[in-house]
Formats: C-alpha cells, structure tokens, sequence
C-alpha cells in the first residue's frame, strides 16, 4: 500500500451570490471595502441567501476563501453583519426546536430507533433503495461539514472545565486520528469521496449544498463561536453521537450494496464502532460533567440536540423528496 500524503490544502474559490445579503459578503471579501451590514428584513432565516452569507462569513474562522485576506476574520463590519445575520436564524431555531429544556426527554427520542424505514430517514432509503447516484450527491453535499469534521466541536474545548473538558478532549482525539495523520476523520472522508469519483478539493461542493445543507454546518458555527452557547454545542455533539453509530451502519451497507471502494466504507465502518463508544462518554461524561458544574445550562443543551433534530428533519425532506421524483438534491448538476 503507497505511504499515506496529505495533498496541500488550498482555501476554495468564493461561490456565486444567492441574493442581496451573500452578495453583500463576496463584495466586501473581494473588494476589502467594509461596507455597512444590509437590513436583513424579512429574509427567510432557513433561506439561501441568508444561510449563505453565515456561512461565508463563518469560514473565515477555518480555511478562509482564495484572494480574501485573512485579516477579514475580524472585520468589524462583517462581524456586525453577522450578528445580524445570526439573530433571525437562532430565533427561528428556537421557535422551531419546541423543546421543554429536559435534557434526557430530549435524548430519550434519539435513543430509539424506529423499527424499519418510517419513511423519512436518508440513511434508511440508501440502504434499501440508493443508487450509485444518490450516494454519490449524499457525499457531495455532506463534504461541506465532513472535510472539516469535528472543528467546530473544538470551539467548546477552553469552556469547559474538569470532567466535560477531559471528556470532550478524548473524543476529539479520536476524530482527529488519535495521533495518527492518516485516520484523521476528515482524511478519512477524503477517501471516501475518491472511492466514489468526487472532487476532494475543500468547499469545493459549496455552489451545489442548497440551504438545507448550509444550515446544518452553519448551526455547528454559531454554536461553537459564541460562548453563551457552548451548551447548545454540547447538546448538537450528543445528538450527533447518538445517532451516528446506527445510521453509519446502514451508509456502509449502502455503500457495499453499490459496489464502492474499501475506502468508502471504512469510513462509516469506523463511525459504528467509535461512535457507539463516543455516544457513551459524551452522554455520561461531556453532559454528565458540564451538568454537575454548570446545572443552568440544561435547556440550552436540550435545545442544542432539538435544534439539530430540526435541521436534520429539514435536511432528509430536501433530499427524499427530490430522490423520490428522481431529480436531483443539488442547486445545477448532478456530481
């Protein structure tokens, strides 16, 4: 087997504007001028053009976009044009996500697992009825979180303290390869997406995640960068941990039914046995601590797991429905 290599990672093109708000972004990140934050007004929260402008102004946290300067992370017209970005979302979030603020009713939802496809689950219709196809833009599409995966997870790291911190710092190892460069779950993705003929460039699939998508990653973002959310953070891992070792295990199923590559499904291999460790230490550990020392955050991570049921639920009905007619999930053609 050839020694493992890095490729140079390189920071993506900037993508082509969805409306007046993302416009208003790439003209500030090409031009350097830091020009005042639009009126949002009566922009849908969950919309293209807003989702994308979060989250053109939420990469410049992590690899940034080729010709922008570095120094745009901290703009303070783009940071105040965030923060108006930002509010409509969590509100709409908060409006949506209906939750009671009891962590383990909250939980206790993800923990069972619905006897056969009840008919809105993505990873139950790919491992009954996926096609190369349908895999192949599910990959695409998840790109945008996966090649960075469990970064914005370390947002939350300097914030917790004592048992959560320890907790949450040994499940990141693990994400991040366990000190070894060529398990890093993002190199792992990477691979993945080789094994089924896509580009691995990062971002590259930016211009083809509808909003549905940007909003997923996007809701990572806010919650990682903002401290008085770190328990809506906390709550967004758990719900990601709980629910990935059972839906890893129908992906790779999937992925062997159509005939992929090792690669392909080594990684969704990897995340049924790590996860259903990780779900463990992040329920009794990384909750289990934060509650103990800070008990008032209980309905933000309560919060931060219904959020994520929302954004998912939203998500799975983008993709089934367009799967269903055969069309397309991605905005112009298929990958």
């Amino acid at each position: 087997m050839p020694a493992y290599r890095e490729p140079r990672r390189r920071s993506p093109p900037l993508p082509a504007p969805r409306g007046p708000l993302s416009g208003t972004v790439i003209d500030a990140l090409r031009t350097g001028a830091d020009h005042p934050a639009p009126a949002v007004g009566d922009a849908d929260p969950f919309g293209d053009d807003l989702q994308l402008a979060l989250y053109l102004l939420y990469e410049l946290h992590y690899q940034g976009f080729e010709g922008v300067d570095d120094e745009h992370e901290w703009s303070p017209g783009l940071l105040a044009l965030r923060r108006s970005l930002e509010e409509p979302f969590l509100a709409a979030l908060r409006a949506g996500a209906g939750t009671d603020g009891d962590v383990e009713s909250a939980l206790s939802g993800l923990l069972v697992e619905p006897i056969g496809d009840d008919g809105h689950s993505v990873s139950h219709f790919l491992q009954d009825h996926g096609e190369l196809w349908h895999l192949r833009e599910y990959a695409a599409l998840r790109s945008l979180y996966h090649l960075k995966e469990a970064d914005p997870h370390a947002w939350v790291i300097p914030r917790l303290y004592g048992r959560a911190k320890a907790a949450m710092v040994a499940v990141e190892f693990d994400e991040f390869g366990a000190g070894r460069e060529a398990d890093i779950h993002a190199r792992l993705y990477a691979d993945l997406m080789t094994d089924l003929s896509l580009e691995t460039a990062y971002g590259h699939y930016l211009d083809a995640a509808p909003a549905d998508v940007l909003a997923t990653v996007n809701l990572m973002s806010l919650f990682g960068l903002h401290r008085s959310l770190r328990g809506a953070l906390v709550g967004h891992f758990a719900a990601v941990e709980v629910t990935s070792s059972p839906g890893s295990r129908r992906l790779a199923a999937a992925l062997k039914r159509v005939g992929a590559g090792p690669a392909a499904q080594r990684f969704y291999d990897e995340h049924v046995e790590a996860d259903a460790v990780h779900e463990q230490v992040v329920r009794r550990d990384v909750i289990g601590g934060l509650l103990a020392d800070e008990p008032h955050l209980e309905s933000d991570i309560a919060f931060g797991i219904e959020a994520t049921g929302l954004l998912e639920d939203r998500l799975a009905a983008r993709l089934l429905a367009a799967w269903r007619s055969n069309s397309t999930a991605l905005r112009g053609q298929p990958a």
